[in-house]
């Protein structure tokens, strides 16, 4: 019989002493939880190069990866873009696991104690966002209660739901999941010590100080200055970025490790916010319509990542009477209409404004939470948003053939390797934000197959279709500390016929 790990019953008994009445639905939310949590866990050791598993054998009915230890693991074939939580448990030899922290300790690899202690954070908070999703029914008025109904987090990544340093009432009163209202507050600092991009704005000015928006989560475990309450914002998805009422989006610094990444906001972000919005401006003149890309307002730093932050215009002004936006992310699930001819024509959509930058040397990292999507009235996918370009990946010589002029900047947003820039985008796109759309290998063929014959003929489009599709291999980033930057796997495309069961 399994026993709640101890993460799960600490979640409980907080949760017992600051939303009692959440604890029932809590409870019954952490199988389903474990599921979820085991079906991302699984898909990595099924298609990640991780050096311990030494081959994948298909069968008939199951998927067994023989271990460099001698062990066995034994499961159900891993659908690589699946989201539905079909892994209930998996067999490590003779012992049977439900619980993916249990089932990584047993392993025992290297780095694995870390990341199962992760996995335990990651399935206690999945409950407690699932167990915490009482939404109207009615379609929500504003981008930012799209953005509160994706209760799961990454829709492959086993640290979906992973926040480390926030404790259950933090978690109820910072996670969008939660719907809360949170106060943002302001630390001043002299002007002259500030780095700043943009036009800050006269509210955030006294004087000869500049005033930085701060999360208020920053300044109780990480800064110890003196600040002033400021406004009020509802979080969105990336939980450090919040909506202002009528007004911009505010992202801040907040020094934690949420998925995988520690989230603050470096010099070099600062530094890139005004050259990426110029070219921002050229890139999306030629889309024929089809994207917007957020402007940058402003951006300050206090020469530190634990303080600084960004203002950057809210997606909604982009939206015309009658329209919706939404992110990706927030798709599955809404209850809009997505029919196999729906999906094929946002991934035409998606996949034309993708190609069209990549080929004019801009990579965007279109994941689910960057890309957001403009619906019509009656829920067709118009045009697309997107926002946040500290992460996309630019090429200077592709920019200069088609006579853009390529941004003076350097450093990790620059490349013309192609491989970086074709994994950048597919790995976000179509590994990413359309696969989890679609829900499934079978679904994905599909929209790409009717798709593809309607794109752009550019010299990417072949690696699109006739290779396997890349993805960052996110569990083995996890377990390998001292591996910086990302690591990639590949998965296989369904638009390319593969063979039978074999040994790997």
């Amino acid at each position: 019989m399994h026993r709640p790990p101890a993460v799960e019953a600490e979640i409980a008994r907080e949760l017992a002493a600051v939303r009692p009445a959440l604890l029932p639905r809590y409870t019954q939310e952490l199988p389903g939880a474990r599921a979820a949590v085991l079906t991302r866990l699984w898909r990595a050791l099924a298609h990640e190069p991780l050096p311990w598993i030494t081959g994948r054998v298909r069968g008939a009915h199951s998927l067994a990866l023989r271990l460099a230890d001698g062990r066995t693991l034994h499961g159900p074939h891993a659908d690589p873009y699946a989201t539905s939580a079909y892994v209930t448990s998996v067999r490590l030899d003779r012992d049977r696991h439900v619980d993916p922290a249990g089932l990584m300790t047993a392993l025992g690899v290297p780095h694995a104690d870390a990341f199962a202690a992760e996995l335990a954070h990651s399935t206690a908070s999945l409950a407690l966002s699932r167990a915490d999703t009482d939404h109207p029914k009615e379609w929500p008025e504003h981008d930012w209660e799209w953005e509160q109904r994706v209760t799961d987090g990454h829709p492959y990544h086993p640290n979906c739901r992973s926040r480390p340093g926030f404790s259950v009432a933090e978690q109820l009163a910072y996670g969008p999941e939660h719907r809360p209202v949170v106060d943002l507050v302001t630390v001043p600092v002299p002007a002259d010590a500030c780095l700043v991009s943009g036009d800050w704005p006269t509210e955030l000015r006294d004087g000869r100080q500049l005033l930085i928006p701060v999360h208020p989560w920053q300044c109780v475990h990480v800064l110890d200055r003196p600040h002033t309450p400021w406004r009020s914002a509802r979080p969105l998805l990336s939980l450090r970025t919040l909506a202002l009422p009528g007004g911009p989006h505010v992202k801040t610094a907040l020094s934690t490790r949420l998925t995988s990444s520690m989230r603050d906001i470096s010099a070099y972000s600062i530094r890139s916010a005004a050259p990426l919005g110029d070219l921002a401006e050229q890139l999306a003149a030629h889309t024929d319509g089809l994207l917007h890309i957020t402007r940058t307002l402003g951006a300050v730093t206090a020469d530190s990542p634990d303080l600084a932050a960004l203002l950057r215009e809210s997606p909604e002004v982009y939206a015309g009477p009658g329209e919706r936006v939404l992110p990706v992310a927030a798709l599955p699930g809404s209850g809009l209409p997505q029919s196999p001819g729906w999906l094929a024509a946002f991934a035409h959509l998606t996949l034309t404004v993708g190609l069209r930058l990549l080929d004019l040397g801009a990579a965007l990292e279109a994941h689910g939470q960057n890309l957001l999507v403009i619906l019509s009235a009656d829920g067709r996918p118009r045009r697309l948003v997107y926002r946040d370009l500290a992460d996309i990946r630019i090429s200077p010589a592709r920019l200069a053939r088609h006579g853009l002029t390529p941004p003076p900047l350097t450093g990790r947003l620059i490349t013309d390797d192609e491989t970086a820039l074709r994994r950048k985008l597919f790995g976000s796109l179509v590994a990413g934000a359309l696969a989890a759309t679609a829900g499934s290998s079978a679904a994905l063929g599909a929209a790409l197959t009717e798709a593809v014959p309607r794109l752009p003929r550019t010299a990417d489009l072949p690696a699109l279709t006739g290779a396997p599709l890349p993805a960052k291999a996110l569990t083995l980033m996890r377990l390998s500390p001292r591996t910086p930057g990302d690591q990639w796997t590949s998965l296989p495309n369904p638009l390319v016929l593969e063979p039978g069961g074999c040994d790997q």
